[in-house]
Formats: structure tokens, sequence, C-alpha cells
């Protein structure tokens, strides 16, 4: 596992690569490797999403539960695919309802979400990494452990960032946001399952936009 964690994120995530809890997912990972199971993202790129957007900029993060399961479809960034991969349905139904608020919105034929984290929009699952094929195999080696402090850690360092969660899971990390001083996005999530239940039409994208233009920062180019 890379643990080159970079530099605007070491104080928040350095205390807890020495905590106990760490060192039991670092041995089911290792030992799952050693039994030859598939694991996404690759060793290498579990902590990428970090190296992407840098704390001191940051703007937006984005919930996720765990990566995708399918083969190559899992990024180191919540609902990204990488280039080249089948688009999956939530990350559909996102470029649908961004269409919805942007008309003129000209959907890519990359499902990348790179491009919004050199914008820093932070895109953190939940849970850091899954078995190939196995949905939700690794959601109870403590990974949430380690991104539920990342996420009241990021609440009490830095000053209205916006906070999306879509659906129910994401949702229940309210609690460790500080909403006085962030903003809170919530509607159900972008699965085929809920789209419709006001996924389609909760306009985060524009909200994302007009709150960093009233902060008089970059709007997010989707």
């Amino acid at each position: 596992m890379n643990q080159n964690i970079p530099e605007s994120w070491k104080e928040i995530i350095g205390p807890e690569l020495e905590k106990t809890y760490f060192w039991e997912i670092k041995n089911v990972l290792t030992r799952e490797i050693a039994w030859w199971k598939i694991i996404y993202p690759h060793p290498q790129n579990i902590f990428a999403a970090f190296e992407k957007t840098k704390r001191q900029n940051l703007k937006v993060v984005i919930l996720g539960q765990d990566p995708y399961h399918g083969a190559w479809q899992a990024h180191w960034l919540s609902f990204s695919v990488q280039d080249g991969i089948k688009i999956p349905p939530s990350l559909k139904n996102i470029y649908k309802e961004i269409k919805n608020e942007y008309p003129d919105f000209e959907i890519p034929n990359s499902w990348n979400l790179e491009h919004w984290s050199e914008q820093w929009v932070l895109l953190l699952n939940s849970v850091l990494t899954v078995e190939a094929w196995k949905p939700a195999s690794h959601a109870k080696i403590w990974w949430s452990v380690f991104t539920d402090s990342i996420i009241q850690k990021i609440s009490q360092s830095t000053e209205w960032t916006i906070f999306i969660l879509w659906g129910n899971f994401a949702k229940s990390k309210k609690v460790l946001i500080d909403s006085s001083k962030h903003y809170i996005l919530e509607s159900p999530h972008p699965s085929p399952f809920s789209a419709h239940s006001w996924f389609f039409g909760n306009g985060h994208f524009k909200k994302v936009n007009e709150i960093l233009a009233s902060q008089k920062k970059e709007k997010i180019k989707w």
C-alpha cells in the first residue's frame, strides 16, 4: 500500500496511519493479496484522491460509499471510472443531472472525473478498497473509521467547504460535519433505484457554483 501522503494532508492523515485499526486494515489487505485475491483500486492508488486535491484549496467534498467492484472499473475517486470503461448507471445519472442544470453541457466520452479533482473537488469513498466482484466486501475492515476521521478533521480545519451527501449512507456522515461553518447539500443517491426520487432536479451542480461565486471563488467546470 502506497502511504506517500501529500504534504498538505499529512497533518490530517499521518496520525491515523499509526493507529492500531489502520494496522489491521494493512494486515487484511496484505493477507488477501497473498491469497491472490484481486483488490480494487490497485494498492498503489488507494490514497490517490488526496494526491489530486490539495487540502488548502479544498472547495467541495463528494462522499461515496465504496469503489466499483467490476473489472477495472474502480478508480481512486468516488463515482469515477478510468478511461475506456463502460459508464456505470450512477455516473450516467450524475451527467444527466448536470445536463439538466446546464443545457449547453456536452456529456464527455471519458467518465474519468480527475478534472473535478484538479479543481479542488475531493471525491472520497467511505471505504477505500473492495475485492473484485464482491460489493461492500471491505465495508467491515475499519476503512470507515479512517475516512470518518478524515471528514471530521476536514470539517474542523477548513471553513465554508461544500459537502455533497447523496443517499442515506452519505447522509449518515452529516454528524461529522460542523453545519455552522460549512455548506451541506443532500439528496437521494444517483443510482437507478433512487435517482427519480429527487436526485434528478436537486440542482446541486448549480448550487455549488452559486456558493463558490458568492465566495468569489472560481466555479467548477463540471
